[in-house]
């Protein structure tokens, strides 16, 4: 199961957007005083007591109008609020209760989902104000006082919001099977991908794009180990994600890619690289995700001569630059050409993205590397690194301790970087380096 999902919903003008971007710790969410502000969806990940959870802002629950875009803002709401695990009921304390919180109280009820009850701008502190008592005739449990500006309270609602979450279940998964996520744009084969590999139809394929809308797990367990394939919905670009329902549906496929440890990016050989793609793998490169580019319906290009295959190899190294280190395999979905190869990537690129070098090997690494290009120096100050360890794998992050941050260029840090790499064949992962002053800060 993916990171807990929180839905913050109420009518508008309750401060839903600021108590979000309290919550998340940024200003994310457009925050206005005028009821509207927000029209769809807005996500992000937040954490308290050490665990993460997903955040959904929504549009105002207007449950009694003609106007279309409040219609729209309705759907809106309604899905997060049928996709969330927890729902956070926001009201306004100087308002009291409406008829409006009155009926988006009523429909929460229906949906069935636990529901906390937020009573916003109780921005006194000491006891809580008379008022607070009349919320108990929404029906919803105790209204926990709120000040989303000050952030009073916050962290009891989200204590509220933690004791209703089954945690057993956000943490079921089994850890000896590698999560791989399929992800790309729409239309590209995942699903025919997955399907074959399960060796049998467990996900709708049709030669339409949309046909997939949510993530879905299956297992598979041969000869290579066990592994988790997450068939997601095609992500598109923003101008074309119109349905409400797609709009969902591009969210749990970023959501599978923050809960998988391999992104298998998949390549219309016939489209070959497009902008979209870049954007794709450019999340999973940013989420440190062990990466693997699979060409897909390579069957469907008409030279299949070794040549052409080593051209678009050229031209896609070119075009995903700024990921060098993620493995090309050319694919078909279709016949299962060169598939069985791909447990085998997989099964390397997780082992290379939660690797750990012993510091001693390291720095026998960093002793050479320095010994054969010199660090950087400028102005008569030399550059002096003292030692180098892993702080975290997933992806590897290494700290380099030296005298002068300012002096570590970044050439010279790309240059251990690719040593690191080529010394122990770190395919398929991302590598993070951080360098640190002795007794300073990060750089």
């Amino acid at each position: 199961m993916s990171k807990p999902l929180i839905a913050v919903v109420g009518r508008p003008n309750v401060g839903k957007s600021t108590l979000f971007n309290k919550l998340i710790g940024q200003r994310l969410s457009i925050v206005e005083d005028t009821p509207g502000v927000t029209r769809d969806r807005i996500y992000a990940q937040g954490e308290w007591l050490n665990r993460e959870f997903m955040l959904v802002d929504t549009g105002g629950i207007e449950p009694k109008t003609d106007d279309m875009l409040l219609k729209k803002m309705r759907s809106q709401a309604q899905i997060a609020i049928d996709s969330a695990d927890v729902i956070v009921l926001v009201t306004d304390l100087t308002a009291g209760v409406t008829a409006n919180d009155n009926d988006v109280a009523a429909l929460l009820r229906k949906s069935g989902k636990p529901v906390v009850l937020c009573v916003n701008k109780c921005d006194r502190v000491g006891a809580p104000p008379p008022e607070l008592y009349e919320f108990y005739n929404l029906g919803l449990g105790d209204p926990i006082p709120v000040s989303s500006v000050h952030g009073h309270g916050t962290g009891e609602l989200l204590d509220a919001c933690f004791d209703l979450i089954d945690w057993e279940a956000v943490e079921e998964e089994p850890d000896d099977a590698i999560k791989v996520a399929v992800i790309g744009k729409p239309n590209v084969g995942k699903s025919s991908l997955v399907n074959y590999i399960a060796g049998e139809e467990r996900v709708i394929v049709a030669d339409m794009a949309g046909t997939t809308r949510d993530s879905t797990d299956t297992p598979v367990e041969n000869r290579h180990g066990k592994f988790i394939f997450i068939d997601t919905a095609g992500i598109r670009r923003k101008s074309r994600v119109e349905e409400a329902i797609e709009r969902y549906s591009v969210l749990r496929a970023y959501m599978a890619v923050d809960r998988c440890d391999v992104a298998v990016i998949l390549i219309d050989a016939t489209e070959g690289f497009t902008e979209q793609d870049s954007k794709i793998a450019g999340y999973a490169h940013e989420q440190g995700k062990g990466c693997i580019i699979a060409v897909n319906k390579w069957d469907a290009v008409e030279d299949k001569t070794g040549s052409t295959m080593d051209e678009m190899r050229k031209k896609l190294e070119t075009d995903f630059s700024f990921m060098s280190y993620a493995p090309f395999l050319f694919i078909s979905a279709k016949t299962g050409q060169r598939v069985d190869k791909l447990f085998g990537l997989i099964t390397q690129v997780a082992e290379k993205n939660a690797m750990r070098i012993p510091t001693g090997r390291l720095n026998d690494l960093l002793a050479y590397a320095t010994a054969r290009v010199q660090p950087p120096s400028d102005k008569g100050k030399r550059l002096k690194i003292y030692y180098i360890t892993q702080a975290s794998t997933k992806p590897p992050t290494f700290v380099c301790f030296c005298n002068r941050a300012e002096l570590f260029h970044f050439s010279y840090l790309r240059y251990l970087e690719n040593q690191i790499r080529e010394q122990f064949e770190m395919t398929g992962t991302p590598i993070r380096m951080v360098v640190r002053e002795r007794g300073g800060d990060t750089k």
